[in-house]
C-alpha cells in the first residue's frame, strides 16, 4: 500500500508538472505581440501539445499600420531544447498535419498557411499584395516571433509550392534559418515555362510516348461519345465547370493527361488500353492519368491565388497541341491563363526567377532539394552548379510524391549526414 501511495504521488507531480509546462507554452504564445488567438488541439501522439494560431500580419508589410489580416499558422510541440521545423505551405492548410522532416529530425513542427488561401484571406484584399516578398515577409515575422520560444536550430521546408515558398524566404531572409529542405520544386524561368515540353519529348521510353499520344488522339476522336460518361461523373462527383461548355474542358482534361501522367504516376505504360478498347476502359484510364477535378469551379477556388502568382511572378505551364491540332474543335490556343479571374491582371516580371535562379546557384547554402526523376515538375528543377554546399537528390522512378523516405541506401546515407551536419542532430536510421 504505501509502494502504491508513494507511485500516485509520483505520478501525480509528474502530470502536474506536464500541465505547467503546457500551460507556460500557452500563456507565453499569448503574450507576443501580434498574436491574435491561440486554440489548443489534439496534438499527433508524438507531441506533447498543439496549437492552432493566428497572427495579425500587415498585408502590406511596407506600410505595416495600415490593413492587416490574420493568418494561421499550427505549432505541434516536443520540447523547448529542439530544434523547429517549419512547413511553408503554398497554399490553405485545413489541418495539423505531420511533416516528414519534423519526423526525421525529432523536432518541433510549426505548419504555415500562405496569405490569400484559406482561412488567411484579408477583407476586400487587392491583388496586388499577393507577392513573394510580402508573404517571405509574414513568414520572417512568425519565425522570429517564435524563436523567443525555440532558440535551436531552424529549419523551413516545404512541398512543390510550398518548395518555392521556402526558396523565396531564404531568398529575402537568409538568416532566418540554418537549412532549407524544398521538396519537388518548380523553378520556372518564363510564364510558360517551354522546358516542360522537352522534357515530356524524352521522358520514359519512345513506345510508351508513343502509346499515350495514340490513346489521347482515340480519345478525342470519341469525345461526342465519351462527353455523356464526363458529365455523369462530374455530376456524380458535384463538380460544376464555368471555363467553358463540356467539350472545351473535356479537351482540356485530354491535353493536361500528358503532363499529369508523368507527375502523379497513377497509371503506367502497360496500363494504357488499346485505341479498339471500350469507350468505358477509355475513360476509366483518363481519370487515372488525368483529372477532371483540376478543371472544375470547386478546385479553382481554392487555388485560384496560385494563379495569380503563377502568372506574376512563379511561372508554370501550358499545352504543346501538336500532336492534337486537327481533333481540337474548341480549343484552338491552350493556355493555364484560363483560370485567372476577370479582376486578376498580372503582368509576368520575368526578371525575379532569373535574379533567385542565380542566387541558388552562387549564393544559397544548405539547402536540400529532393526530386523525383520523371515528375514532370522536374523539367524545371533547380540546377546547381556547385558553388554552394547545397545538394540535389533526385529518385530514380520517382513522381511528385517523392519524399527523402522513398531513397534507399548510400542515398539515404547521404541525405542523413547531410541534415545532421547542417542540423547538429543525430538521426535514428532504424
Amino acid at each position: 500500500m504505501f509502494k502504491l501511495r508513494i507511485y500516485f504521488i509520483i505520478s501525480f507531480a509528474l502530470f502536474c508538472s506536464i500541465l505547467a509546462a503546457q500551460s507556460d507554452l500557452e500563456s507565453r504564445l499569448k503574450s507576443f505581440p501580434g498574436i491574435i488567438s491561440v486554440e489548443r488541439i489534439e496534438p499527433d501522439s508524438e507531441y506533447v501539445e498543439a496549437f492552432k494560431i493566428f497572427i495579425e500580419q500587415p498585408v502590406d508589410h511596407s506600410n505595416p499600420d495600415e490593413i492587416k489580416f490574420r493568418q494561421k499558422f499550427y505549432l505541434s510541440h516536443r520540447d523547448y531544447s529542439l530544434p523547429a521545423v517549419i512547413e511553408l505551405d503554398g497554399y490553405n492548410t485545413d489541418f495539423n498535419r505531420p511533416t516528414e522532416l519534423a519526423d526525421i529530425l525529432n523536432c518541433n513542427q510549426i505548419v504555415v498557411e500562405h496569405r490569400y488561401f484559406g482561412e488567411s484571406v484579408p477583407e476586400n484584399f487587392d491583388w496586388k499584395y499577393l507577392t513573394i516578398e510580402q508573404a517571405a515577409k509574414d513568414h520572417h515575422n512568425i519565425i522570429q516571433i517564435l524563436k523567443n520560444i525555440y532558440q535551436n536550430k531552424w529549419i523551413t521546408t516545404g512541398i512543390s509550392k510550398g518548395g518555392q515558398t521556402t526558396i523565396y524566404h531564404k531568398y529575402y531572409f537568409p538568416d532566418d534559418a540554418d537549412a532549407s529542405v524544398c521538396y519537388v520544386t518548380p523553378l520556372n524561368l518564363a510564364e510558360e515555362d517551354p522546358r516542360i515540353y522537352h522534357f515530356l519529348d524524352h521522358v520514359g521510353t519512345q513506345e510508351c510516348r508513343q502509346k499515350m499520344i495514340q490513346f489521347q488522339r482515340e480519345v478525342l476522336k470519341r469525345a461526342d461519345e465519351l462527353l455523356p460518361i464526363f458529365k455523369q461523373v462530374s455530376e456524380k462527383l458535384g463538380y460544376t465547370y464555368s471555363l467553358g461548355n463540356d467539350r472545351y474542358i473535356f479537351e482540356y482534361v485530354i491535353l493536361e493527361y500528358g503532363f499529369a501522367f508523368w507527375q502523379w504516376q497513377n497509371t503506367t505504360c502497360e496500363q494504357i488500353p488499346a485505341t479498339t478498347a471500350s469507350n468505358e476502359i477509355l475513360f476509366d484510364h483518363l481519370l487515372k492519368g488525368s483529372s477532371i477535378n483540376y478543371f472544375s469551379d470547386q478546385s479553382i477556388k481554392t487555388v485560384l491565388p496560385f494563379y495569380y502568382q503563377a502568372y506574376s511572378q512563379f511561372g508554370y505551364y501550358g499545352y504543346d497541341i501538336s500532336d492534337f491540332k486537327d481533333l481540337l474543335k474548341e480549343v484552338k490556343e491552350p493556355t493555364s491563363k484560363i483560370f485567372l479571374s476577370k479582376d486578376m491582371k498580372p503582368t509576368f516580371d520575368c526578371c525575379l526567377m532569373q535574379k533567385i535562379n542565380s542566387w541558388i546557384q552562387k549564393n544559397a547554402d544548405n539547402m536540400l532539394f529532393i526530386y523525383g526523376e520523371i515528375d514532370t515538375w522536374s523539367a524545371v528543377a533547380v540546377e546547381l552548379t556547385g558553388e554552394t554546399n547545397s545538394l540535389k537528390m533526385i529518385k530514380k522512378g520517382g513522381s511528385h510524391t517523392t519524399r527523402i523516405n522513398n531513397f534507399e541506401g548510400d542515398e539515404l546515407k547521404k541525405i542523413y549526414n547531410t541534415l545532421e551536419d547542417w542540423v547538429g542532430v543525430v538521426i535514428d536510421d532504424e
